[in-house]
């Protein structure tokens, strides 16, 4: 209920502005937009054209319009990135935090991004040059680089004051202590200060086990520590334990967002990519390059049969064959998907550190056990399936059908049992050597699944039963 009425009242605003732009009322857009919140805005600059998107940039507040670009889909952003002069850019992206500036900025073209630089206060600058040098996927290239932290040595009373003086406008819920030479000593909670003595030593407040991270520290693994730990934020220190940063939990959660999308276009065959760019002939190149592969996949699949026709002409086995034949996409499919159940479910618990997927000989103890237990059913089905169909299709008693039919089980048995072998080792492999375990779900191993189950079960077709 609360969806649809959401979904209602942004039909609404839609409506709303729409009707105003063609009226070329400009008075009463800007007071429209300035009561709605930015996301809601980006919602609906992302459903209009560019004439309509320049219509709106021209009457909201600078805050608001670094508020709507940061939260709009990139495809949408590099649009109204062709939009806005050079101007416009610089007084935006005075508008945004130095994190956040920083991510926009890896968007922009290098020499447009140097001249937004190199207009901006030169200690903003100096700040997003230095959080651009990290990679964009790790703890410093997602973190927010204002932090309040105090000296060992101070009271509350300075404590206090310090957060007075501070010109920080985002939410922070503890305060970071450090040693003279600025290296890292833990954080003290906002409750505290509010119900100790005034003149209490910050250092008898310190809790020493704060948890942190450090600038190289993948997002992916930032985030299972703020799951497991249930934080809200946590420090960021340099190599030398420095504090250089913060993550809060606001964050961490666009970053599950993005790491969730990422995975489903790998196991989709796709890439986060497509998304950059509004144009369709991007998004073809993108899907092609792995549908390409697939295609010669398929085609050794295919040379494989060719191979089985050509090894057994004789008119005996060339019916037989035929035969054998009706039954590939059925062990193609079932092994194939067995062996994708296996891989989602290993690569699921590497995403998310599940201490379970993180130790291969318990991940190989439970799932070698459902395999089996798969694998015997699906062998045992299917070749009651496969004798059913053969007595149905024709009386032509030169098919053995009961020799087919256990060839026919015993490959779909040992093909599952192969697939599910590829699904649960291909995704360590992968996080092993650096690549993403998600890509293991993808086409290309489905497609190298199918040719190995066929491969499989023509051999034993043409054995048993011939």
């Amino acid at each position: 209920m609360a969806e649809e009425r959401k979904q209602l009242v942004q039909q609404i605003l839609l409506q709303q502005i729409e009707v105003l732009l063609e009226a070329e009322n400009k008075e009463e857009l800007k007071k429209l937009l300035a009561e709605q919140r930015s996301s809601d805005i980006a919602e609906i600059v992302q459903l209009f054209d560019n004439e309509q998107r320049r219509a709106v940039f021209d009457v909201l507040e600078k805050g608001i319009s670094a508020e709507v670009l940061e939260k709009v889909d990139q495809a949408t952003r590099d649009e109204i990135f062709d939009l806005l002069d050079e101007k416009e850019l610089q007084t935006i992206f005075s508008e945004l935090g130095c994190d956040d500036a920083a991510d926009l900025l890896a968007e922009l073209p290098e020499g447009l991004s140097e001249k937004v630089l190199k207009n901006l206060p030169s200690s903003d600058a100096a700040e997003i040059k230095k959080l651009m040098t990290y990679s964009e996927d790790s703890a410093g290239g997602i973190m927010d680089p204002m932090v309040i932290s105090v000296p060992e040595d101070a009271t509350i009373t300075e404590a206090v004051n310090k957060i007075r003086s501070s010109e920080i406008d985002e939410d922070f819920y503890s305060i970071f202590v450090v040693d003279k030479n600025g290296k890292f000593l833990g954080d003290i909670r906002i409750r505290h200060l509010l119900t100790k003595q005034e003149d209490m030593k910050i250092n008898e407040l310190i809790d020493p086990d704060t948890i942190y991270v450090t600038t190289g520290t993948d997002q992916e693994e930032v985030r299972n520590i703020f799951r497991n730990n249930d934080l809200i934020v946590v420090p960021v220190l340099d190599k030398n334990h420095r504090l250089v940063g913060r993550i809060t939990a606001d964050r961490i959660i666009e970053v599950a967002d993005e790491e969730a999308a990422e995975d489903i276009y790998a196991m989709a065959g796709t890439e986060a990519d497509e998304l950059e760019d509004v144009s369709v002939f991007r998004a073809a190149r993108i899907r092609m390059t792995w549908l390409l592969p697939c295609m010669i996949g398929t085609g050794i699949t295919s040379t494989v049969l060719m191979f089985f026709n050509s090894k057994y002409d004789l008119a005996e086995l060339a019916k037989l064959y035929t035969v054998a034949v009706a039954f590939v996409p059925m062990i193609a499919a079932i092994s194939g998907n067995a062996g994708l159940q296996t891989s989602a479910i290993v690569v699921s618990g590497l995403a998310t550190g599940h201490l379970a997927a993180l130790k291969l000989r318990q991940v190989v103890s439970r799932e070698v056990r459902v395999a089996l237990l798969v694998a015997i059913s699906c062998g045992i089905i299917g070749g009651l399936v496969c004798a059913v169909l053969l007595n149905i299709r024709s009386a032509d008693k030169t098919v053995q059908t009961i020799n087919l039919m256990s060839a026919f089980g015993t490959a779909m048995f040992s093909a599952i049992m192969v697939a599910t072998t590829l699904g649960l080792f291909l995704p360590f492999l992968f996080r092993k050597i650096g690549i993403d375990p998600a890509i293991s779900s993808g086409p290309l191993v489905t497609t190298a699944n199918d040719s190995i189950s066929v491969a499989i079960y023509m051999t034993l077709a043409l054995i048993l039963a011939g």
